[in-house]
């Protein structure tokens, strides 16, 4: 089964951009399921993850926020 990956991001945010980039790579080699959620669109996601993005949520669980670090998102996958 494959694995769910949330990314919680917003517009105009550089960081968000770069995680967006890097999960899009892992994507390629670790097949899971992206999905990409703008906070902005909700404010109770504003308030939550506001000060926080990117965040990157996997099966659940916000694994990272902030810089992303692509080789703890990849050991988390391989889980």
């Amino acid at each position: 089964m494959k694995k769910e990956v949330i990314l919680y991001k917003k517009r105009q945010c550089h960081l968000c951009d770069v995680a967006l980039d890097q999960l899009k790579l892992l994507q390629d080699e670790l097949k899971f399921t992206l999905n990409i959620i703008d906070i902005e669109a909700d404010e109770t996601l504003m308030e939550r993850y506001g000060l926080f993005i990117p965040v990157v949520e996997i099966g659940g669980e916000v694994v990272q926020y902030g810089h992303i670090d692509e080789n703890v998102i990849k050991m988390r996958l391989q889980l």
